[in-house]
């Protein structure tokens, strides 16, 4: 599970930039085994954005999906 972690940290590293420019971010929380899930936090402006579901869904869960095929879902806590 740690090795998820890790992955997660290096794909989300990729996508932080963006994230940056807006003045937000985004960090891993943890994975959960039973539903491959991997849970992640906003910080900064993407915390009070109205389009931050539209990031985690068409942006990050996409990506993650792409790049980690151990995940089936990501949410935001």
């Amino acid at each position: 599970m740690e090795e998820i972690g890790t992955k997660a940290e290096a794909v989300l590293a990729k996508i932080r930039p963006y994230l940056i420019e807006d003045g937000g971010d985004v960090e891993f929380v943890r994975f959960e085994p039973p539903t491959s899930t991997l849970v992640v936090r906003f910080i900064g402006n993407c915390t009070l954005c109205p389009l931050s579901m539209m990031t985690l869904r068409a942006g990050i869960e996409r990506y993650i999906l792409n790049e980690l095929p151990e995940v089936r879902r990501v949410e935001k806590l």
